[in-house]
Protein backbone atom coordinates (compact mmCIF):
# COMPACT_ATOMS: atom_id res chain seq x y z
CA UNK A 1 0.00 0.00 0.00
CA UNK A 2 0.98 3.41 -0.96
CA UNK A 3 0.01 6.12 1.51
CA UNK A 4 -0.52 9.66 0.77
CA UNK A 5 -0.80 12.43 3.57
CA UNK A 6 -3.10 15.11 2.34
CA UNK A 7 -3.05 18.39 4.82
CA UNK A 8 -5.04 21.40 3.94
CA UNK A 9 -3.54 24.91 4.94
CA UNK A 10 -4.35 28.38 4.76
CA UNK A 11 -1.30 31.24 6.01
CA UNK A 12 -0.63 29.40 9.17
CA UNK A 13 3.26 28.27 8.54
CA UNK A 14 3.93 27.77 12.26
CA UNK A 15 1.61 25.42 12.88
CA UNK A 16 2.06 23.28 10.18
CA UNK A 17 5.65 23.28 11.12
CA UNK A 18 4.63 21.66 14.29
CA UNK A 19 1.96 19.51 12.05
CA UNK A 20 5.28 18.28 9.80
CA UNK A 21 6.93 17.26 12.81
CA UNK A 22 4.85 14.51 13.61
CA UNK A 23 5.13 13.35 10.47
CA UNK A 24 9.31 13.06 10.91
CA UNK A 25 8.77 10.82 13.62
CA UNK A 26 5.68 8.43 12.53
CA UNK A 27 6.01 4.67 12.92
CA UNK A 28 5.25 4.28 9.62
CA UNK A 29 6.42 6.81 7.17
CA UNK A 30 4.41 8.36 4.80
CA UNK A 31 4.90 7.72 1.33
CA UNK A 32 4.40 11.38 0.24
CA UNK A 33 2.67 14.13 2.10
CA UNK A 34 0.24 16.63 -0.71
CA UNK A 35 -0.05 20.04 0.64
CA UNK A 36 -3.39 21.68 -0.13
CA UNK A 37 -2.76 25.42 -0.29
CA UNK A 38 -5.74 27.35 -0.15
CA UNK A 39 -3.82 30.02 -1.06
CA UNK A 40 -1.35 31.40 1.15
CA UNK A 41 1.42 33.72 1.20
CA UNK A 42 5.50 32.95 0.26
CA UNK A 43 5.88 32.07 3.83
CA UNK A 44 4.41 29.05 3.64
CA UNK A 45 6.22 27.88 0.57
CA UNK A 46 9.29 28.96 2.29
CA UNK A 47 8.62 26.88 5.44
CA UNK A 48 8.11 23.71 3.23
CA UNK A 49 11.09 23.73 1.44
CA UNK A 50 13.05 24.52 4.31
CA UNK A 51 11.42 21.06 6.16
CA UNK A 52 11.74 19.04 3.36
CA UNK A 53 15.63 19.89 3.13
CA UNK A 54 16.25 19.61 6.62
CA UNK A 55 13.99 16.59 7.24
CA UNK A 56 13.83 14.72 4.01
CA UNK A 57 10.13 14.90 3.92
CA UNK A 58 8.12 13.64 0.75
CA UNK A 59 6.35 16.92 0.42
CA UNK A 60 4.27 18.04 -2.41
CA UNK A 61 2.89 21.67 -2.71
CA UNK A 62 -0.34 22.05 -4.00
CA UNK A 63 -1.62 25.77 -4.53
CA UNK A 64 -3.72 27.93 -6.05
CA UNK A 65 -4.79 31.68 -5.39
CA UNK A 66 -6.33 33.31 -2.63
CA UNK A 67 -9.91 33.84 -3.56
CA UNK A 68 -11.81 32.68 -0.31
CA UNK A 69 -12.29 29.57 1.47
CA UNK A 70 -11.92 27.67 -0.95
CA UNK A 71 -10.97 24.45 0.88
CA UNK A 72 -13.15 21.50 -1.11
CA UNK A 73 -11.33 23.17 -4.56
CA UNK A 74 -7.83 22.56 -3.36
CA UNK A 75 -8.41 19.12 -1.78
CA UNK A 76 -9.63 17.83 -5.08
CA UNK A 77 -6.43 19.19 -6.45
CA UNK A 78 -4.60 17.16 -4.17
CA UNK A 79 -6.66 14.08 -4.59
CA UNK A 80 -5.50 14.21 -8.45
CA UNK A 81 -1.99 15.60 -7.12
CA UNK A 82 -1.78 12.25 -5.00
CA UNK A 83 -0.13 9.61 -6.41
CA UNK A 84 -0.77 6.78 -3.22
CA UNK A 85 -3.70 4.43 -3.92
CA UNK A 86 -4.98 5.13 0.34
CA UNK A 87 -5.00 8.89 1.01
CA UNK A 88 -5.03 10.04 4.72
CA UNK A 89 -6.57 13.53 5.01
CA UNK A 90 -5.65 15.80 8.25
CA UNK A 91 -5.38 19.88 8.50
CA UNK A 92 -2.33 21.73 9.02
CA UNK A 93 -3.00 22.56 12.51
CA UNK A 94 -3.46 18.77 13.84
CA UNK A 95 -0.24 17.06 14.71
CA UNK A 96 -0.38 12.89 14.59
CA UNK A 97 0.81 11.19 17.31
CA UNK A 98 3.77 8.68 16.52
CA UNK A 99 1.61 5.76 14.95
CA UNK A 100 -0.97 8.29 13.13
CA UNK A 101 -0.44 6.82 9.89
CA UNK A 102 0.39 2.81 11.23
CA UNK A 103 -2.91 2.48 12.52
CA UNK A 104 -4.80 4.19 9.63
CA UNK A 105 -2.72 1.53 7.62
CA UNK A 106 -3.60 -1.02 9.99
CA UNK A 107 -7.37 -1.02 9.50
CA UNK A 108 -7.69 -0.23 6.06
CA UNK A 109 -10.01 -2.43 3.65
CA UNK A 110 -12.09 -2.74 0.58
CA UNK A 111 -15.21 -0.99 0.73
CA UNK A 112 -14.23 1.24 4.18
CA UNK A 113 -13.09 4.21 4.84
CA UNK A 114 -11.91 5.05 8.40
CA UNK A 115 -13.13 8.46 10.99
CA UNK A 116 -10.19 8.73 13.32
CA UNK A 117 -10.23 11.29 16.73
CA UNK A 118 -8.79 14.61 17.83
CA UNK A 119 -8.19 16.86 21.16
CA UNK A 120 -8.25 20.43 20.89
CA UNK A 121 -5.25 22.04 22.80
CA UNK A 122 -5.83 25.75 24.32
CA UNK A 123 -3.76 28.93 22.40
CA UNK A 124 -1.53 28.84 25.05
CA UNK A 125 -0.60 25.65 24.65
CA UNK A 126 -0.69 25.62 21.08
CA UNK A 127 1.82 28.47 20.87
CA UNK A 128 4.10 26.67 23.62
CA UNK A 129 4.41 23.33 21.80
CA UNK A 130 8.04 23.20 20.66
CA UNK A 131 9.63 20.36 18.44
CA UNK A 132 11.42 18.14 21.33
CA UNK A 133 7.46 17.89 22.93
CA UNK A 134 6.20 16.31 19.64
CA UNK A 135 9.74 14.17 18.73
CA UNK A 136 9.55 13.07 22.59
CA UNK A 137 6.10 11.91 22.27
CA UNK A 138 5.27 14.09 25.46
CA UNK A 139 2.85 16.29 23.59
CA UNK A 140 0.56 12.91 24.01
CA UNK A 141 1.17 12.28 26.95
CA UNK A 142 -2.27 13.25 29.48
CA UNK A 143 -0.57 14.58 32.28
CA UNK A 144 2.03 16.45 30.99
CA UNK A 145 -0.64 18.30 28.73
CA UNK A 146 -2.97 18.95 31.66
CA UNK A 147 0.08 20.24 33.88
CA UNK A 148 0.47 22.54 30.79
CA UNK A 149 -2.96 24.10 30.29
CA UNK A 150 -5.66 21.47 28.77
CA UNK A 151 -8.77 20.77 30.49
CA UNK A 152 -9.08 17.24 31.91
CA UNK A 153 -12.29 16.64 30.21
CA UNK A 154 -13.69 13.57 28.03
CA UNK A 155 -11.62 14.18 25.14
CA UNK A 156 -8.63 13.62 27.59
CA UNK A 157 -9.85 9.89 27.05
CA UNK A 158 -8.64 9.65 23.81
CA UNK A 159 -5.28 10.29 24.75
CA UNK A 160 -5.20 8.36 27.88
CA UNK A 161 -6.45 5.07 26.53
CA UNK A 162 -4.67 2.52 26.62
CA UNK A 163 -3.73 0.77 23.03
CA UNK A 164 -5.46 -2.10 24.37
CA UNK A 165 -8.50 -0.96 25.12
CA UNK A 166 -8.88 1.33 22.13
CA UNK A 167 -11.02 -1.18 20.21
CA UNK A 168 -13.63 -1.19 22.76
CA UNK A 169 -13.66 2.52 23.42
CA UNK A 170 -14.22 2.61 19.97
CA UNK A 171 -17.15 0.12 19.97
CA UNK A 172 -18.74 1.79 22.65
CA UNK A 173 -18.22 5.42 22.16
CA UNK A 174 -21.86 6.81 20.82
CA UNK A 175 -20.14 9.45 18.41
CA UNK A 176 -21.10 8.26 14.91
CA UNK A 177 -17.98 7.79 12.70
CA UNK A 178 -18.14 10.35 9.80
CA UNK A 179 -15.55 11.42 7.51
CA UNK A 180 -13.75 14.37 9.40
CA UNK A 181 -11.07 16.68 7.65
CA UNK A 182 -8.93 16.81 10.48
CA UNK A 183 -8.57 12.58 10.54
CA UNK A 184 -9.89 10.42 7.93
CA UNK A 185 -8.67 7.87 5.59
CA UNK A 186 -10.06 5.99 2.18
CA UNK A 187 -9.44 4.27 -1.11
CA UNK A 188 -8.05 7.18 -3.60
CA UNK A 189 -10.66 5.33 -5.95
CA UNK A 190 -13.65 5.54 -3.96
CA UNK A 191 -12.69 9.29 -3.84
CA UNK A 192 -13.31 9.66 -7.58
CA UNK A 193 -16.25 7.25 -7.59
CA UNK A 194 -17.96 10.07 -6.05
CA UNK A 195 -15.86 12.91 -7.33
CA UNK A 196 -14.33 14.00 -4.55
CA UNK A 197 -15.75 17.31 -2.39
CA UNK A 198 -18.53 19.75 -3.57
CA UNK A 199 -16.73 22.65 -4.75
CA UNK A 200 -19.39 24.63 -3.67
CA UNK A 201 -19.44 24.01 0.18
CA UNK A 202 -17.76 26.27 2.36
CA UNK A 203 -16.63 25.94 6.00
CA UNK A 204 -19.44 23.79 7.65
CA UNK A 205 -19.92 20.01 7.45
CA UNK A 206 -18.34 20.45 3.88
CA UNK A 207 -16.11 16.95 4.79
CA UNK A 208 -18.83 15.49 6.25
CA UNK A 209 -21.00 15.67 2.88
CA UNK A 210 -18.25 13.96 1.79
CA UNK A 211 -18.58 10.79 3.74
CA UNK A 212 -22.38 10.74 3.43
CA UNK A 213 -21.93 10.38 0.23
CA UNK A 214 -19.34 7.14 -0.10
CA UNK A 215 -21.72 5.40 2.26
CA UNK A 216 -24.32 5.88 -0.12
CA UNK A 217 -21.98 4.04 -2.77
CA UNK A 218 -21.49 1.25 0.13
CA UNK A 219 -18.53 2.50 1.96
CA UNK A 220 -18.88 2.25 4.94
CA UNK A 221 -17.57 3.97 7.93
CA UNK A 222 -14.93 3.03 10.82
CA UNK A 223 -14.68 4.28 14.15
CA UNK A 224 -10.84 4.79 15.59
CA UNK A 225 -11.12 7.63 17.09
CA UNK A 226 -9.50 6.24 19.91
CA UNK A 227 -6.88 4.74 17.91
CA UNK A 228 -5.51 6.88 15.69
CA UNK A 229 -5.13 10.33 17.33
CA UNK A 230 -4.12 14.29 16.44
CA UNK A 231 -3.73 17.06 18.97
CA UNK A 232 -5.45 20.46 17.33
CA UNK A 233 -4.10 23.53 17.65
CA UNK A 234 -6.17 26.52 18.39
CA UNK A 235 -6.68 29.14 16.00
CA UNK A 236 -8.94 31.79 14.89
CA UNK A 237 -11.77 31.22 12.45
CA UNK A 238 -12.80 33.92 10.69
CA UNK A 239 -14.35 32.27 7.85
CA UNK A 240 -16.85 31.20 9.22
CA UNK A 241 -20.40 32.09 7.72
CA UNK A 242 -24.00 31.55 8.98
CA UNK A 243 -25.88 31.68 5.96
CA UNK A 244 -23.10 29.20 4.69
CA UNK A 245 -23.62 26.60 7.51
CA UNK A 246 -27.05 26.21 7.30
CA UNK A 247 -26.57 26.38 3.08
CA UNK A 248 -24.30 23.23 4.06
CA UNK A 249 -26.83 21.57 6.23
CA UNK A 250 -29.69 21.68 3.94
CA UNK A 251 -27.51 20.21 1.44
CA UNK A 252 -26.46 18.07 3.59
CA UNK A 253 -29.76 16.64 4.47
CA UNK A 254 -30.89 16.40 0.69
CA UNK A 255 -27.81 14.00 -0.28
CA UNK A 256 -28.69 11.84 2.37
CA UNK A 257 -32.55 11.85 1.79
CA UNK A 258 -31.58 11.26 -2.18
CA UNK A 259 -29.08 8.94 -1.38
CA UNK A 260 -26.55 11.08 -3.61
CA UNK A 261 -23.04 9.28 -4.82
CA UNK A 262 -21.91 11.90 -6.95
CA UNK A 263 -21.57 16.05 -7.16
CA UNK A 264 -21.47 17.76 -10.19
CA UNK A 265 -19.38 20.31 -8.89
CA UNK A 266 -16.40 18.34 -7.69
CA UNK A 267 -13.52 16.93 -9.69
CA UNK A 268 -14.77 16.39 -13.32
CA UNK A 269 -17.24 19.22 -14.07
CA UNK A 270 -17.91 18.48 -17.55
CA UNK A 271 -21.26 17.31 -16.38
CA UNK A 272 -22.02 20.35 -14.08
CA UNK A 273 -25.43 21.61 -15.81
CA UNK A 274 -27.08 18.34 -16.71
CA UNK A 275 -28.07 17.12 -13.36
CA UNK A 276 -28.00 19.85 -11.13
CA UNK A 277 -31.44 20.83 -11.30
CA UNK A 278 -32.62 17.76 -8.82
CA UNK A 279 -30.04 19.38 -6.23
CA UNK A 280 -30.20 22.26 -3.89
CA UNK A 281 -28.69 25.44 -5.59
CA UNK A 282 -26.57 27.89 -3.40
CA UNK A 283 -28.84 30.48 -2.37
CA UNK A 284 -28.39 33.23 -4.89
CA UNK A 285 -25.78 36.71 -3.27
CA UNK A 286 -23.66 33.74 -1.51
CA UNK A 287 -20.79 32.65 -1.87
CA UNK A 288 -18.05 30.02 -0.45
CA UNK A 289 -15.67 33.01 -1.13
CA UNK A 290 -15.98 34.56 1.61
CA UNK A 291 -12.70 36.83 3.01
CA UNK A 292 -11.21 35.08 5.88
CA UNK A 293 -9.31 36.64 8.50
CA UNK A 294 -5.77 35.78 8.44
Amino acid sequence: MRISVVLATYNSPTWLEKVLWGYVVQSRRADEIVIADDGSTQETLLTIERLKRAYRLPLKHVWHDDNGFRKCEILNKAILAATGDYLVFSDGDCVPRHDFLATHERFAAAKRFLSGGLVRLPLGLSEQLEVNDVVSGRAFSPSWLVRNGLRPDKKCIMIATPKALGGAMDRLTTTRATWNGHNASGWRDDLLQVNGFDERMGYGGEDRELGERLVNIGIRPMQIRHRAVCIHLEHGRGYVDAAVVRWNLEHRSQVRKQRVTWTDYGIRKESADESASTLLQFPAGKSTSARRAA
